[in-house]
């Protein structure tokens, strides 16, 4: 399905045709390829999260990126809303974090590996 839309950048009017599919990112920036984006710390089963992750609750990217940082570690108490990783997307920060009290059980990356939007990067119990 194609989608028209009128996008108006400092002053400059695009017009703009977008072809959504299921490989259509919902970040701005997203590859094409990217999974639907989901908010950040919404809890949703990952793609490829079948055989990573050692805790119950998934702590999930909410925009693909490069992970700039481990904010916690492995046996570390988190609460709601604690930062867990760094993403850096579009020379930006943006901290994934807990969707709920725990300890994390697992981190699933390392600083600089390229993750996806809903991609895995930890877990918690």
């Amino acid at each position: 399905m194609m989608k028209n839309y009128t996008i108006t950048v400092n002053g400059s009017v695009y017009d703009v045709v977008v072809e959504e599919g299921a490989g259509s990112g919902a970040a701005p920036a997203a590859p094409a390829a990217a999974p639907k984006a989901a908010p950040k710390a919404a809890p949703k089963a990952a793609p490829k999260a079948a055989a990573a992750g050692a805790g119950s609750i998934k702590v999930e990217a909410g925009a693909a990126g490069k992970v700039f940082k481990l904010e916690a570690s492995v046996g570390q108490a988190v609460k709601k809303g604690d930062a867990v990783i760094i993403i850096e997307a579009m020379k930006m920060e943006i901290p994934v974090v807990a969707p709920a009290d725990g300890t994390v059980a697992s981190i699933d990356v390392a600083v600089g590996d390229s993750v996806e939007a809903g991609a895995l990067l930890a877990t918690l119990n």
